[in-house]
């Protein structure tokens, strides 16, 4: 996405960041993925579209983190030397992409209670991939 000005004439022109309209793009994308889940996977559980979207600015914040970390992982994991630190570097990535999944759980658990169930490991597991998939996606559409 490009930067876009926002205004009539060039005195009230407002530029809009480009990452800051790709997080709401992000947020729209998990909403309607998440009510997808919702209407089609038993499993995933909101009481109301308002926890829905709760759910999803929710999402979004722990995935960026879990990103960031899955990337700095995965350039330890190239950047090691020998088949030890290349094992112990996989491992890592494999713990942070397993574990990620289950940080998901929780923290929806801990903020939102019984409002909203996720379902357990393998929809969680679904659903984040189709999430990063879609928004991927609606990003390269956008370009």
């Amino acid at each position: 996405m490009s930067g876009a000005t926002i205004g009539g004439d060039d005195h009230s022109a407002r530029t809009v960041d480009p990452r800051k309209a790709a997080a709401v793009v992000d947020v729209f994308v998990y909403i309607v993925v998440l009510n997808l889940f919702v209407e089609y996977v038993p499993a995933v559980i909101s009481e109301s579209f308002t926890i829905t979207v709760v759910t999803a600015v929710l999402l979004k914040a722990v995935l960026e983190v879990v990103v960031v970390v899955k990337n700095r992982v995965r350039r330890l994991f190239r950047r090691a030397a020998g088949p030890v630190r290349k094992a112990a570097a996989g491992l890592l990535l494999w713990g942070v992409l397993i574990g990620s999944k289950f940080l998901v759980l929780e923290l929806v658990a801990l903020v939102l209670g019984t409002r909203v169930s996720l379902g357990g490991f393998l929809p969680v597991t679904l659903l984040i991939i189709t999430l990063l998939l879609c928004r991927a996606g609606v990003r390269r559409l956008l370009r």
